[in-house]
């Protein structure tokens, strides 16, 4: 039954571990010795130090064992073989497919979806190529300077969020913009800075009459019409859709439509001719880089042993954390300028996949689900809610993310940044104790007056888990590698949880 959890045996030893850890403070558990060697693991450049968290070799094993009885390893090999695992919509989810080879086959509903795959991504990557080259042109002939996402949701925040990343990596011959929102400013701004003849839209909508999409593409049609007249539409759109009928009646040329399979959720699309403004950003030889590096992660986690699973470790900890340690959200704090946009595009991945009441088989959940997902770049979040943070009464999580090589050459500042991270996850875990604060004030000279009357004012109770992720460098392939590690870890979240990460009812 999927809605067990409570009963569950492991999950009953948890709730007895965790109330006998209830009294330890995560300095207590910092000052053990090897505790980074047995709370941190490697994949490729990518290291996760989850010592920090409060949690011992004890914990790790029963959250392993949770996760055996909750038949994940079973669940991981379902998904990965094409099995119905959205059961709601009575479909597979095999977005990873869109990221591999063409072959050993995989075959779904009685088709090798990967060779539709790979041919659908060789004429999406050959549009972008031509685009970037200049051997496409608009229906004057200028070249295509300017190239105009129009999406919402999946259709945009992943876009954004890495070609905002890769920008290290972006041609400068094309410049790539995205309209999302409906209220006309981001559609006045775009409008109001390119010419028409040297501009492309493209209109990523799976059913192509998403509203606040269709509104902002019939909306830059007109503006189109008004500056070219009727028969540039067929040169100037681009379509990502199903919706054959819709593109035909909007002017949409077939050879500028791309599939995209109701297997693949909006949240999980990038990879598929979604991210074509990825592609044409970074060209494709990058794009097929961000790609290895997702597919490597895949492999990572379908191979790994639970215990030095990556993407595993991940969702048990947040289990453990949400579940089992009381914390109410969870923040991620880049500490790298270019991962600006990457707390937004975690909060649709995490809160819409798992944002379930119910679990697979239609029962309200007894347990919390779907984790509250917010952030902001590190070094200016300690200078806005980090008080909050150290200070204040939330329960909360956090992620620290960052390449160890800054995405400038400005070497100075980026360690100055990575000082910043290891410190800021140092203090939430250690707090700063009356003892300190009172020490620190009578060293400074204070009387005793003002140290009694000060040092409660100093006080950082700490006790808050976090994780440090660190890369080598960001660029395309660790970006893929970073995606897909959180698009595994929403996975082993909901096998825990019991839910269905993959539909969509919101």
């Amino acid at each position: 039954m999927a809605d067990d959890l409570l009963q569950a045996p492991a999950w009953k030893a948890l709730q007895r571990h965790a109330s006998a850890l209830s009294g330890t403070h995560l300095r207590d558990l910092l000052d053990q010795p090897g505790r980074f060697d047995a709370f941190s693991r490697r994949h490729g450049s990518c290291l996760l130090d989850f010592s920090r968290n409060r949690l011992t070799t004890d914990t790790l094993e029963l959250l392993v064992a949770l996760a055996a009885e909750r038949e994940l390893p079973r669940r991981i090999e379902a998904l990965f073989a094409g099995e119905v695992v959205n059961a709601t919509e009575n479909r597979p989810a095999q977005h990873m497919a869109l990221r591999g080879p063409a072959s050993p086959p995989l075959v779904v509903n009685g088709a090798d979806i990967r060779v539709d795959v790979e041919a659908e991504r060789e004429r999406m990557l050959a549009l972008a190529e031509a685009i970037r080259s200049g051997e496409f042109r608009g229906s004057t002939g200028a070249r295509i300077r300017h190239v105009v996402n129009i999406g919402i949701g999946g259709s945009d925040l992943g876009l954004v969020m890495a070609c905002e990343a890769l920008r290290e990596f972006c041609t400068r011959d094309v410049a790539v913009h995205f309209i999302s929102n409906v209220d006309g400013t981001q559609l006045a701004d775009v409008l109001g800075s390119v010419p028409a003849a040297e501009t492309l839209f493209i209109v990523c909508s799976k059913t192509f009459v998403t509203w606040e999409t269709a509104l902002n593409a019939n909306a830059a049609r007109t503006w189109l019409l008004g500056q070219l007249g009727e028969e540039a539409v067929a040169r100037h759109f681009v379509a990502v859709s199903v919706n054959a009928p819709a593109m035909d009646q909007f002017g949409i040329a077939e050879a500028l439509r791309f599939r995209l399979w109701d297997w693949v959720g909006g949240r999980y699309s990038l990879w598929s001719s979604i991210g074509l403004a990825i592609a044409i950003s970074i060209g494709s030889e990058h794009f097929r880089e961000l790609l290895a590096g997702a597919r490597g992660l895949d492999e990572h986690f379908r191979t790994a042993p639970l215990g030095d699973n990556l993407p595993v470790l991940l969702g048990l900890i947040a289990v453990w954390n949400q579940n089992l340690q009381g914390t109410t959200s969870q923040a991620i704090l880049p500490y790298d300028a270019r991962l600006h946009r990457f707390p937004a595009y975690l909060q649709q991945l995490e809160m819409e996949s798992n944002g379930k009441g119910v679990t697979r088989d239609g029962r309200p959940v007894r347990w919390g689900t779907g984790t509250v997902i917010w952030g902001e770049p590190g070094n200016n979040a300690q200078h806005s809610f980090f008080q909050l943070l150290h200070q204040g009464t939330a329960s909360f999580a956090a992620d620290f993310i960052a390449p160890v090589e800054g995405s400038s050459p400005y070497a100075d500042q980026h360690l100055v940044g990575l000082a910043n991270l290891l410190a800021q996850a140092e203090a939430f875990a250690r707090g700063y104790t009356l003892e300190a604060a009172r020490a620190e004030l009578v060293a400074k000279g204070r009387t005793p007056d003002e140290v009694a009357r000060l040092a409660p004012h100093k006080v950082h109770p700490g006790n808050h888990p976090s994780n440090v992720l660190l890369l080598r460098r960001l660029d395309p392939r660790s970006l893929g590698l970073l995606i897909a590690l959180y698009e595994q870890k929403v996975f082993v979240q909901a096998c825990i949880w019991g839910i269905n990460p993959f539909d969509q009812w919101g």
